[in-house]
């Protein structure tokens, strides 16, 4: 006889940024409507039993458990239909991950390790919104509801346990880790931006979630300095004036489309005197560049250009990557206790079926004994029935202990299959 409780099988299907162009990550593509819709309909499917979708600008993936091992294609002619696409333009770029690879993919996509940018926060949310909208609809259940649990533990014991998420590994932040550096207390500080790149306006935007103090804008069209002013509720101040403008403020951020240094040597060696020489730090982000680079021969002159941000932020993605070596290990060792926990549910029936049946040929077999002992007590009567099911349970102990820890090298399935057979616990229900 075979086990009809087997361990259900976790399959994973996806693309992402690795295997799929953007354009056809964009067509395969869920938006949170057809999230909704798709969960709708993959959950009254006869073939599935516990489904999860999560999709973003990345990746596109279906987390599942079949009714029946093996059912891929369940799956992928349910994305050709849904999507409208032909499986033939989109199947190749299609991962499959079943059960320990599923479960530890899983774990390294919420934990940022398999994204485009390692140690980006963003990713945890995102699987959150999406388990959210799962359980919302009923399509996961408790195989799937576990897993995510777990999925979120570990992420967040990944990202405090390693340096995943330390160093910056922006260009805009990476200059604002490096003002922190050079003035311990931003809070305080000033900031002159010059023109109106798109990096150097995400820097000033990083400086203002670091409370800096006040935010100056010179554009050579003033319209354009007013309008980024408003933005970030600084004050618009005419190109003309910047030479003034640099004796007042800390940091200054560089994004023109100049041909040519709008600062120079002479023009940085006035304002120092001006300033008494407090430290003035520079953020040149255009190319070519703003800021002639002999200044950062000037004492108390702190210079870097877009080179000097991208080395930094190198060096900052490779102290990720080496931290990603502590993050497999925890990951490993939740997905091997997750998968003990999966185990287990194969063997809990067989356990629950074999105590049921003991307890059952107990009660009957002492309530027999007892009503040929009608000469007993109350007292005596449940003294003995108490003695009959503490032998049985003595009796279950071993056998029980023995089901629930395999070892590492058996094959449980086929002293599960004995067990069932030794008890008689799979007679159909006319023999019974």
């Amino acid at each position: 006889m075979t086990i009809t409780n087997r361990v259900p099988e976790i399959i994973l299907i996806g693309a992402n940024h690795k295997t799929a162009s953007v354009e056809l990550r964009e067509c395969l593509a869920f938006s949170d409507d057809e999230t909704v819709k798709a969960l709708e309909k993959l959950k009254k499917h006869k073939n599935i039993r516990e489904v999860f979708l999560f999709s973003t600008c990345n990746r596109t993936e279906v987390l599942f458990i079949p009714e029946q091992k093996d059912d891929v294609e369940t799956i992928k002619r349910f994305l050709a239909e849904f999507k409208d696409i032909d499986l033939a333009g989109f199947e190749n770029a299609l991962y499959v991950y079943k059960d320990h690879e599923a479960i530890t993919h899983l774990f390294k996509v919420a934990s940022s390790l398999d994204s485009m940018v390692i140690g980006e926060p963003q990713i945890l949310g995102q699987v959150k919104a999406a388990f959210r909208t799962a359980t919302t609809l009923n399509s996961s259940g408790v195989i799937l509801n576990r897993l995510l649990h777990k999925t979120f533990s570990i992420a967040k014991k990944v990202r405090k346990e390693t340096g995943i998420g330390d160093n910056a590994v922006s260009i805009s932040y990476a200059a604002i880790e490096l003002a922190g550096k050079i003035f311990s207390d931003l809070s305080t500080k000033s900031v002159m931006l010059l023109g109106a790149g798109e990096m150097a306006e995400l820097a000033v935007e990083h400086l203002l979630s670091h409370g800096v103090k006040t935010i100056i804008i010179a554009n050579r069209t003033f319209e354009n300095a007013v309008n980024l002013a408003e933005k970030f509720k600084g004050q618009a101040v005419k190109f003309e004036e910047m030479d003034q403008m640099l004796g007042k403020v800390d940091i200054v951020v560089s994004s023109t489309g100049a041909s040519q240094y709008i600062l120079t040597m002479d023009q940085v060696k006035k304002v120092m005197r001006t300033r008494k020489n407090q430290p003035l730090f520079f953020i040149d982000i255009a190319l070519p560049r703003d800021i002639d680079p002999d200044v950062n021969r000037l004492d108390n002159i702190y210079l870097y250009d877009i080179d000097d941000l991208q080395n930094i932020v190198n060096e900052n993605i490779g102290k990720r990557e080496q931290e990603t070596i502590k993050a497999d290990r925890l990951i490993e060792e939740a997905v091997i206790k997750f998968k003990k926990w999966l185990k287990e549910l194969e063997v809990v029936p067989t356990i629950k079926a074999v105590k049921e049946k003991i307890e059952r040929i107990t009660e009957i077999e002492t309530e027999k004994t007892l009503l040929t002992l009608n000469h007993l007590s109350r007292k005596d009567a449940d003294a003995v029935k108490r003695m009959a099911k503490a032998i049985a349970s003595r009796i279950m102990h071993d056998p029980i202990r023995f089901l629930k820890e395999p070892g590492a090298h058996r094959e449980n399935s086929f002293y599960l299959n004995a067990a069932r057979q030794i008890f008689n616990l799979d007679l159909n229900d006319k023999e019974k």
